[in-house]
């Protein structure tokens, strides 16, 4: 089954309150997911948008296109450097919690990451953004609780 995904995160401040945003298309089907967090980092909802997605797809073995405007995660994963960042026990590493679990939801895929520019016309990275930012803006936002637990004071 071949999949596309496209993700976004947004935060409100850096940290701040923050969200994810995702759509996934399969042939006619499509599904947005989104999410909201009381107190976040981008990259964190940037990461979290891929994961949330990877993690509702119901067939193991997909061919999964993902599109992200984050650098941060798709030259993590497509430059391998994740890989060697496990090994080490994501020493010295921001977002363990999130790569452990990425890790763990893209060994169940053939997944390939593609970089867009964001906030340039593509509208379904728009639409992503759009997801984000309106559940960072939300109510009921959940707490980010391993974030938060390692916030230095």
């Amino acid at each position: 089954m071949k999949i596309t995904i496209y993700t976004d995160g947004s935060s409100r401040g850096n940290p701040g309150p923050g969200g994810f945003g995702a759509i996934l298309i399969s042939g006619p089907h499509r599904k947005e997911l989104s999410g909201g967090f009381k107190l976040t980092t981008n990259n964190r909802m940037e990461l979290l948008a891929v994961i949330i997605a990877l993690e509702s797809l119901k067939i193991p073995g997909s061919e999964v296109s993902v599109y992200t405007d984050s650098k941060y995660v798709c030259e993590a994963v497509e430059k391998q450097w994740v890989f060697g960042w496990a090994q080490k026990g994501f020493a010295g590493k921001k977002n363990p919690d999130l790569w452990a679990r990425f890790l763990k939801i893209y060994a169940q895929h053939k997944v390939k990451f593609h970089w867009v520019k964001g906030h340039a016309g593509n509208a379904l990275n728009e639409r992503c953004d759009e997801l984000a930012t309106a559940a960072a803006d939300g109510k009921n936002l959940l707490v980010d609780q391993y974030f938060e637990a390692n916030q230095s004071s």
